[in-house]
């Protein structure tokens, strides 16, 4: 075996282990990545190989995978810079080799790596290695540092007198103690056990009101900092409200120093290394430290965020579908009135218009004239109404319209959140380019009732509101985490390559946005595709991506097979089973009985395991299923509109708009959603809010307590629950 597949077969091993999944599971998830399948083909086409591992899984190997490579790149860079130093030592070399993580491989180079002039660089200049060395080994038992340090006195080097060469040694020695990988290590450790987050206001605001005043005066130990907490202090330092440090007990980490450089054995020089050990920690190590402190606590708090947004994205992403059935759509507004606009089932605009219904204007007779009108000419099936400003207002006019006339229609307020970022975008003008932006937005409010997922993935998901201090995490991870989530939804529900936009194409697997726009150029040149077998068809799609997406793209009217999760490889399997039952295909998909009476031991083969035969025989049982729930209307709770209409002991309906660690947020029609906090959720002890509810679900609440300056709501779900 090569040294390079040496290293490989270590970082397989490694991950496997990280993530405490079996080797070889993870050695043939990397082997398939490696020659360039996707994760969602893997998932759901490879599970022989992989024994079955999910998408969560096999985007953890990714990512482990990832970083491990990348720490045998700087493995390897760091070795070559301190061997051309002529500074690499077999137990250098030893100890590199060993580092499991980046911070303990930087660690260990830190004396290495090209820094700026330094006091103990200077010192070094001065010619004060020698005395330096005699502070650091302490042999010395006789005699005065004084005298000893007289002999390296030279003006012409700026060392005018004894006491300046002392110092000029001890800030060599406090640099060698920073710098020495088990010195900086047990202060992290210090740190890490037992340091104080120590917030305080920033000076001049301790009387100044803000959303950050819980922290004004604040101490927790940093180990046990949730992640919104991390996130809001550091947001509140960058907007001016606060200042904190992160250390431990100063003279404990000083103590603790000194007990590792000062000799036990009685020298000249131990008060000296005392000095330039204390030195050493107030000068270098606790701010150093601090920094790396900071750091980590922000990587796991914005991992822990981002976790979190991704659930809860998934969740809305995943949400009910109303369907393909036409709507009207409503983008409530005040002073400018509510923008209407009537969709067919394939969410084409047919009609636009503006009514007032609400204040200032308040013109209801037009409103319902304008109604009247657009559901005699397109017969919509429900009304979807932004959330936003003046929608309960909106829908309860709308509610009242259909009272009157008897009309048998949903009326849905719809989550408005980035519907503006859309309507200004360059997707939204190139759908809708002879449409304002205001039109726009109603034509996402009713797209986004037909089909959420179909919509969403227009807009940047960070602008869609489902997940906390977005801004303030590290932007590249959360944007590869949640492109992740959209790809994984796209292509567990599946794409209609005949109608579907290029944005929603682009999540299918191994498309992309370039060959998405492909697809649709083709489409619009051509006509729609007769089958999967078309889309070999589209300029720069060739067999490796036809492999990888054609398994989530479905095309209906031809083949059913085509029309389903049955990948084109296994479609002679299908035929072959069909021919045994004496059927045409097309007479068994859809046929649940025939499919249950299938002996699958039969058709298992070294090429098509149980995992594979079980997908293929519940998808000719239901072919296309779409794993999404059912819709369900909520239905707010009348004269409730704003945050002043609320009492105590108040029991409303309400939709989990998004959920954190400490809790969640329901909105319950008020334009400001209420918090859950995690000890009001259950009648028992719960560690994780997801693990009870998820974004998009139907709950009902108790208001605990209102506090209108502030637009704070505190919620109960337990309250409403029986007692155990």
């Amino acid at each position: 075996m090569t040294t390079e597949a040496q290293t490989n077969a270590r970082i397989i091993e490694q991950v496997a282990s990280d993530l405490s999944l079996p080797l070889r599971s993870v050695t043939a998830a990397v082997e398939l990545f490696d020659a360039g399948n996707t994760v969602p083909f893997v998932a759901r086409y490879r599970k022989e190989a992989t024994d079955g591992l999910e998408d969560v899984s096999l985007t953890g190997i990714q990512e482990k995978l990832k970083y491990r490579r990348e720490l045998e790149e700087r493995r390897a860079a760091v070795l070559e810079s301190i061997a051309e130093q002529g500074k690499l030592t077999p137990e250098l070399e030893k100890a590199v080799n060993a580092a499991e993580t980046k911070t303990a491989l930087e660690a260990l180079y830190l004396p290495f790596r090209p820094k700026r002039r330094t006091r103990a660089m200077i010192a070094r200049e001065k010619g004060l290695a020698p005395l330096a060395e005699r502070m650091w080994e302490q042999f010395e038992t006789a005699g005065d540092p004084q005298i000893a340090a007289a002999e390296y006195v030279d003006p012409e080097k700026g060392v005018d007198d004894p006491e300046a060469a002392l110092q000029g040694a001890r800030d060599i020695v406090a640099e060698r103690i920073a710098e020495t990988a088990g010195l900086r290590a047990m202060i992290r450790d210090l740190t890490r056990r037992e340091g104080d987050m120590i917030c305080r206001a920033a000076r001049g605001k301790k009387d100044q009101r803000s959303k950050f005043e819980d922290y004004y005066e604040f101490t927790q130990p940093a180990r046990d900092l949730p992640s919104h907490r991390v996130l809001a202090i550091r947001r509140g330092e960058k907007e001016g409200f606060l200042s904190y440090r992160i250390q431990p007990d100063p003279e404990r980490a000083r103590s603790l120093l000194a007990s590792e450089v000062v000799a036990v054995r009685p020298s000249i020089w131990n008060g000296q290394a005392r000095t330039a050990s204390d030195d050493a920690y107030d000068r270098l190590l606790s701010l150093q430290i601090e920094t790396d402190i900071r750091l980590e606590l922000k990587k796991r708090a914005d991992e822990e965020a981002i976790t979190v947004f991704a659930r809860n994205l998934r969740d809305l992403l995943l949400a009910p579908p109303f369907g393909a059935r036409p709507v009207l759509a409503i983008d409530p507004g005040y002073r400018t009135g509510c923008k209407v606009a009537v969709l067919d089932a394939t969410g084409r605009l047919l009609a636009d218009t503006v009514v007032y219904p609400t204040p200032p204007r308040s013109d209801e007779a037009g409103t319902a004239a304008a109604l009247d009108r657009l559901f005699a000419a397109h017969k919509p099936e429900a009304v979807a109404i932004g959330n936003g400003t003046g929608g309960r207002e909106t829908h309860a006019v709308v509610r009242k319209w259909m009272a009157d006339k008897d009309v048998r229609a949903a009326a849905v307020l719809v989550n408005e959140s980035g519907a503006s970022v859309y309507s200004a975008s360059g997707i939204a003008r190139e759908e809708l380019p002879d449409k304002d932006v205001t039109v726009r937005g109603a034509v996402s409010i009713g797209r986004r009732l037909q089909d959420p997922l179909a919509e969403l993935v227009k807009i940047d998901a960070k602008a869609i509101g489902v997940g906390q201090y977005q801004h303030d995490v590290d932007q590249k991870q959360l944007k590869e985490r949640l492109d992740q989530v959209v790809e994984s939804c796209v292509n567990s529900v599946g794409v209609d390559v005949n109608t579907a936009s290029p944005s929603l194409l682009g999540y299918v697997a191994g498309l992309g946005p370039s060959l998405a726009r492909a697809v649709v150029a083709r489409r619009d040149e051509a006509g729609s595709f007769g089958g999967r077998r078309d889309l070999l068809k589209v300029a720069g799609l060739g067999p490796k991506t036809y492999e990888q997406c054609a398994g989530f793209l479905r095309v209906k009217g031809g083949d059913p097979l085509d029309d389903s999760a049955v990948h084109p490889e296994r479609y002679k399997l299908v035929k072959r089973i069909a021919g045994d039952l004496g059927l045409e295909v097309a007479s068994l998909v859809g046929d649940a009985r025939a499919v249950a009476g299938i002996d699958a031991s039969r058709y298992i083969d070294d090429e098509v395991g149980r995992f594979t035969l079980d997908d293929i025989l519940a998808e000719l049982a239901k072919p296309g299923r779409d794993p999404r729930r059912e819709f369900e209307a909520v239905d707010f709770r009348e004269g409730v509109n704003e945050v002043k209409d609320l009492t105590e002991g108040m029991e409303l309906s309400g939709v989990v708009t998004n959920l954190t660690r400490f809790g969640v947020f329901v909105d319950i029609g008020v334009h400001q959603d209420g918090l859950v906090h995690i000890s009001e959720i259950a009648n028992r002890f719960v560690t994780d809010p997801a693990d009870e509810l998820h974004v998009g679900q139907t709950v009902k609440v108790k208001v605990l307590a209102v506090d209108i300056a502030r637009q704070r709501i505190s919620l109960s779900i337990k309250a409403l629950l029986p007692k155990r």
